[in-house]
């Protein structure tokens, strides 16, 4: 029949393995939704309510003075982060009440800093049959002239975006594809706001969770020295406890 010393081992290694178990799972809940989920703090930021009714407003004029309806669009990757042109915030360009368009059209990826890939941004004008890829390449050449290179649309992406569409007709203008634009009067803000961390980093997002991560583990390698630590002294406990035994049956012989 099992004695004391067993029942007190027996407890000690089932009170480890339930300390473990429940550490991890612990870990588990805290860690893989952060690292699998990603949260949407992280997707590229759309322009705001601001930046867009005013972008609007600028290109309905240019539309009503040129006869070309104007738009943007930002993307990340296949994900659609904002559209809308002189139509309408919402509203894409290429509309079957626009016979002549043209848009910026930017996607926008933001990589976390622990991947060997870079952030990056394509901005293409795109426009209808009637303009010529040359020109609209020239087009967007110009953008660059306005500040607004690959650099500000990684790093404001929904700003440089609306920036962009508004600027559209001046560089339609200069090409000699429209007429001169009437001077615009509620143009965005033109002063960038502070600018945002551009990656998708995971430690600096997920900073929180690590840290738990750390102390949990901490926690369970305390947990392990005390179990293994109290598990050794009813080992020397019993052996004494025996060698003790021993010594009194010794006495005992006749």
């Amino acid at each position: 029949m099992a004695g004391p010393t067993t029942a007190r081992k027996t407890s000690s290694t089932t009170a480890v393995v339930w300390t473990v178990v429940i550490t991890f799972v612990v870990v588990a809940a805290c860690v893989l939704p952060a690292v699998f989920n990603g949260g949407t703090s992280d997707l590229v930021p759309a322009p705001t309510a601001t930046e867009r009714t005013d972008t609007v407003a600028v290109l309905e004029r240019a539309t009503e003075a040129q006869g070309i309806c104007y738009g943007w669009q930002l993307a990340e990757g296949s994900h659609t982060v904002s559209v809308g042109s002189n139509l309408g915030d919402g509203t894409p360009v290429d509309d079957s009440r626009c016979l002549r368009w043209v848009q910026v059209v930017a996607n926008v990826t933001w990589t976390p800093q622990s991947s060997e890939s870079k952030d990056y941004a394509l901005v293409s004008i795109e426009g209808s049959s009637d303009f010529d890829r040359t020109d609209l390449f020239v087009v967007e050449q110009g953008l660059e002239r306005f500040g607004l290179d690959d650099e500000v649309f990684i790093d404001e992406p929904g700003w440089a975006t609306t920036r962009a569409a508004v600027v559209l007709p001046l560089l339609l203008a200069e090409r000699g594809l429209a007429d001169p634009a009437p001077v615009a009067t509620a143009a965005p803000d033109t002063a960038a706001p502070p600018l945002p961390d551009t990656a998708n980093d995971m430690w600096r997002d997920r900073w929180g969770y690590f840290v738990a991560v750390a102390g949990l583990l901490l926690v369970t390698v305390i947990l392990f020295t005390v179990g293994f630590v109290r598990r050794g002294k009813e080992r020397r406990t019993a052996a004494q406890g025996v060698a003790g035994r021993g010594v009194r049956h010794d006495r005992q012989r006749p």
